[in-house]
């Protein structure tokens, strides 16, 4: 096909590969040139014209016959550099950069606006989900006003790997490293941080206000133990690394990633492994879920490959292209701080196992207003007993006063757990 559309591809790792074979499929398009970091890397890509790479990504960006650039690399620079530059050169952009987005999507956003360009960015949340063009389309007659959803599928599969074997925290890791499902340093997430960068774009495109990231409570699954997960069970509950976003009557925005005790009549209890899910409320339509594959080559490939095509299948039929993708939030979320909401908690303690500290721990969450929900000795060891107790709702602050006043107790001896339950 004659004139077909020129792609520049920066990155050719996991989801860049899968992209460049993907596009391959398609004759009305055609990648001419694609920067890596290492130019003399072996690659086992088919069809690769190993003319068209190079080590330099500015060509890419400043190559003047490329219409659509495709951001794959990740991180904030060079890739935030890069983005701006292959708008100023009149490009349209596609990324999966999710920290990016998150630390400088709204300058990106109006930049591009004011350079008639748009940055589409379907693959940054979820992989390969379709997540931010349904919401911008299909969904947009609704007003959601709530969020909770599994973002991180290397989170999610060491937490059913803790769940279905009993292993520890530790262990599970290193089987998950071996395997490749998480990194040599997998801080980004098994501490929150990717999927508070995801919430961050995701809340902001749902609620149609700016969701700043500084104001995104954050907390990891470092601290979840196997005796949690066997309590949970037989509670009801599975524990998830759940990202949250919800809009009070107000208006304020309560955004956070943290474990939770998900209970079993809730759809994301049953999300296993690397899968992710997202369910969102709002009205007309009720409570939706969308769930799938949330990383790898060729899901995260189906994301970034649907959004080029979306681009060119609307270049030179109008000078003014995808207005439905654009970005207009004009209005920063009122953040409440996570101090300030209402939550049920579980918590699991370790005493010493003498009479009445049942009844102390009792008094000190009604001294602070925290009614009790259920309270439960688990076993008795060494003269030691555990103990779990599920609240009913209450403010974050009192729940942090009870803690405190549990330090200063002689019978308990620590504080082993304290996990948010979803509601």
């Amino acid at each position: 096909m004659e004139n077909k559309i020129k792609i520049g591809l920066i990155g050719l790792g996991t989801v860049g590969s899968g992209v460049f074979k993907t596009l391959k499929s398609f004759e009305n398009v055609e990648v001419t040139k694609i920067a890596v970091h290492n130019i003399n890397k072996k690659r086992n890509i088919d069809g690769l014209d190993t003319s068209i790479v190079t080590d330099n990504a500015y060509e890419v960006v400043n190559d003047p016959e490329i219409q659509i650039v495709a951001e794959l690399i990740g991180g904030t620079e060079p890739a935030f550099n890069l983005i701006k530059t292959a708008i100023a050169n009149g490009k349209h952009i596609v990324t999966a950069n999710k920290e990016l987005l998150a630390k400088h999507g709204q300058e990106l956003f109006e930049f591009a606006q004011q350079h008639n360009r748009v940055i589409l960015y379907e693959a940054a949340i979820a992989g390969g989900i379709p997540l931010i063009m349904p919401i911008k389309t299909i969904l947009a007659g609704n007003r959601i006003n709530k969020i909770k959803a599994i973002l991180n599928g290397t989170t999610n599969y060491i937490l059913t790997k803790m769940d279905v074997l009993g292993e520890s925290y530790t262990d599970v890791l290193t089987e998950a490293q071996d395997l490749g499902y998480a990194e040599t340093n997998p801080t980004g997430d098994v501490e929150g941080f990717d999927a508070a960068y995801k919430i961050t774009t995701l809340a902001t495109i749902a609620f149609g206000k700016r969701i700043k990231l500084e104001n995104v409570y954050r907390e990891g699954i470092t601290k979840i133990r196997p005796e949690d997960m066997k309590a949970a069970n037989e509670m009801g509950y599975k524990i998830k690394l759940i990202a949250s976003a919800e809009l009070d009557e107000q208006g304020r925005a309560d955004v956070r990633v943290h474990p939770m005790l998900v209970p079993k009549s809730k759809t994301l209890a049953h999300i296993n492994y690397v899968t992710n899910a997202v369910t969102l409320t709002g009205h007309p339509v009720g409570e939706v879920t969308l769930s799938g594959p949330g990383a790898g080559e060729f899901p995260t490939a189906s994301s970034v490959v649907g959004d080029i095509l979306a681009i060119v299948s609307e270049l030179d039929k109008s000078d003014y292209i995808l207005p439905m993708m654009r970005c207009f939030h004009t209005q920063d979320a009122e953040p409440i701080d996570i101090v300030d909401t209402e939550n049920k908690y579980y918590m699991a303690i370790t005493v010493k196992n003498v009479m009445g500290v049942i009844g102390n721990i009792g008094k000190v969450c009604g001294d602070n207003n925290i009614s009790v929900e259920s309270i439960v000795q688990k076993q008795i060891k060494d003269e030691c007993a555990n103990i779990i107790v599920i609240t009913e709702l209450c403010k974050e602050k009192s729940i942090r006063n009870v803690i405190g006043a549990f330090k200063n107790d002689p019978a308990i001896i620590s504080v082993d757990s304290l996990i948010r339950v979803q509601l």
